[in-house]
């Protein structure tokens, strides 16, 4: 049973940080020029190292495991562009009010305009970098339909859920400051055994197919990856991320609420 008093005062903390949702959305920006303050191309690097990854990785992979590259190459920069949205967005949550110390102990502010700082910033960056695929996919001759729209809701899914678990991740890593790393290494792994690089065809048929329809990253990848492989998500991708959503968001409110008065001290 959720805390009916802890779940209100992190709801109430959620509210006013979206009242003033534009503050934490020009501090991301704002930290984005800032890293590539004096450099030429500015944040176009952003774009031209996550084309030069994604190229080397498929056409490497590709040639080893001799798959279409016109089929293969658009794939895996979808699912690759995708999971460093999420990658980067839970591992800096974890260090959301670690690195908001200064403005923490100075301003009183909501804590989750810390979160929404983390997680605008990281979708800023996947903003750039997603110009990438149709270069990808016009290059190798893929064709991209109407169904390239539906990563807008699947976005919203994604998001919704991206803010659930950097709340609580950033209340526990404030605590346990070797936590990050665990969640780092824990995200390494995770990686690999989610059909990022590699595709579920290639798997025996006596692997169950529940091994992934469970594996949450697998469905937010497919939100995404999906409509912009020219095929809208399945029913139950939608329904699993929603049902997340609304399970982890009941969690990360009753965490916000109980720990919120403590994170300055912990700081």
């Amino acid at each position: 049973m959720l805390n009916k008093r802890l779940f209100h005062m992190g709801f109430q903390d959620v509210i006013l940080a979206l009242r003033e949702f534009w503050l934490p959305c020009l501090l991301a920006w704002q930290d984005i020029s800032v890293r590539y303050k004096r450099s030429k191309i500015g944040q176009l690097w952003l774009t031209l190292n996550t084309l030069i990854y994604i190229s080397s990785l498929g056409l490497i992979f590709g040639t080893l495991f001799r798959l279409k590259l016109h089929e293969y190459l658009p794939n895996i920069c979808a699912a690759i562009l995708t999971w460093n949205f999420i990658n980067l967005s839970i591992s800096d949550g974890c260090l959301s009010f670690i690195n908001s110390e200064s403005i923490i102990l100075q301003v009183n502010l909501p804590l989750f305009m810390h979160i929404i700082r983390t997680v605008a910033r990281n979708l800023i960056i996947f903003a750039h970098n997603i110009i990438i695929f149709p270069i990808i996919a016009f290059s190798v001759g893929y064709n991209i339909n109407f169904c390239v729209f539906l990563i807008i809701p699947g976005l919203v899914f994604i998001l919704m859920n991206l803010l659930w678990v950097c709340i609580i991740l950033s209340v526990l890593c404030t605590r346990f400051r070797d936590l990050h790393q665990v969640v780092t290494s824990i995200l390494q792994i995770v990686f690999y055994a989610t059909p990022v690089v590699w595709d579920v065809k290639v798997l025996p048929s006596t692997v169950s197919p529940l091994l992934f329809e469970m594996n949450p990253f697998y469905n937010f990848i497919d939100l995404v990856r999906k409509p912009l492989m020219g095929h809208p998500p399945h029913t139950s991708e939608w329904l699993f991320c929603g049902v997340l959503a609304v399970a982890g968001w009941g969690v990360a409110l009753c965490v916000l609420g109980k720990y919120k008065q403590r994170i300055a001290y912990w700081l």
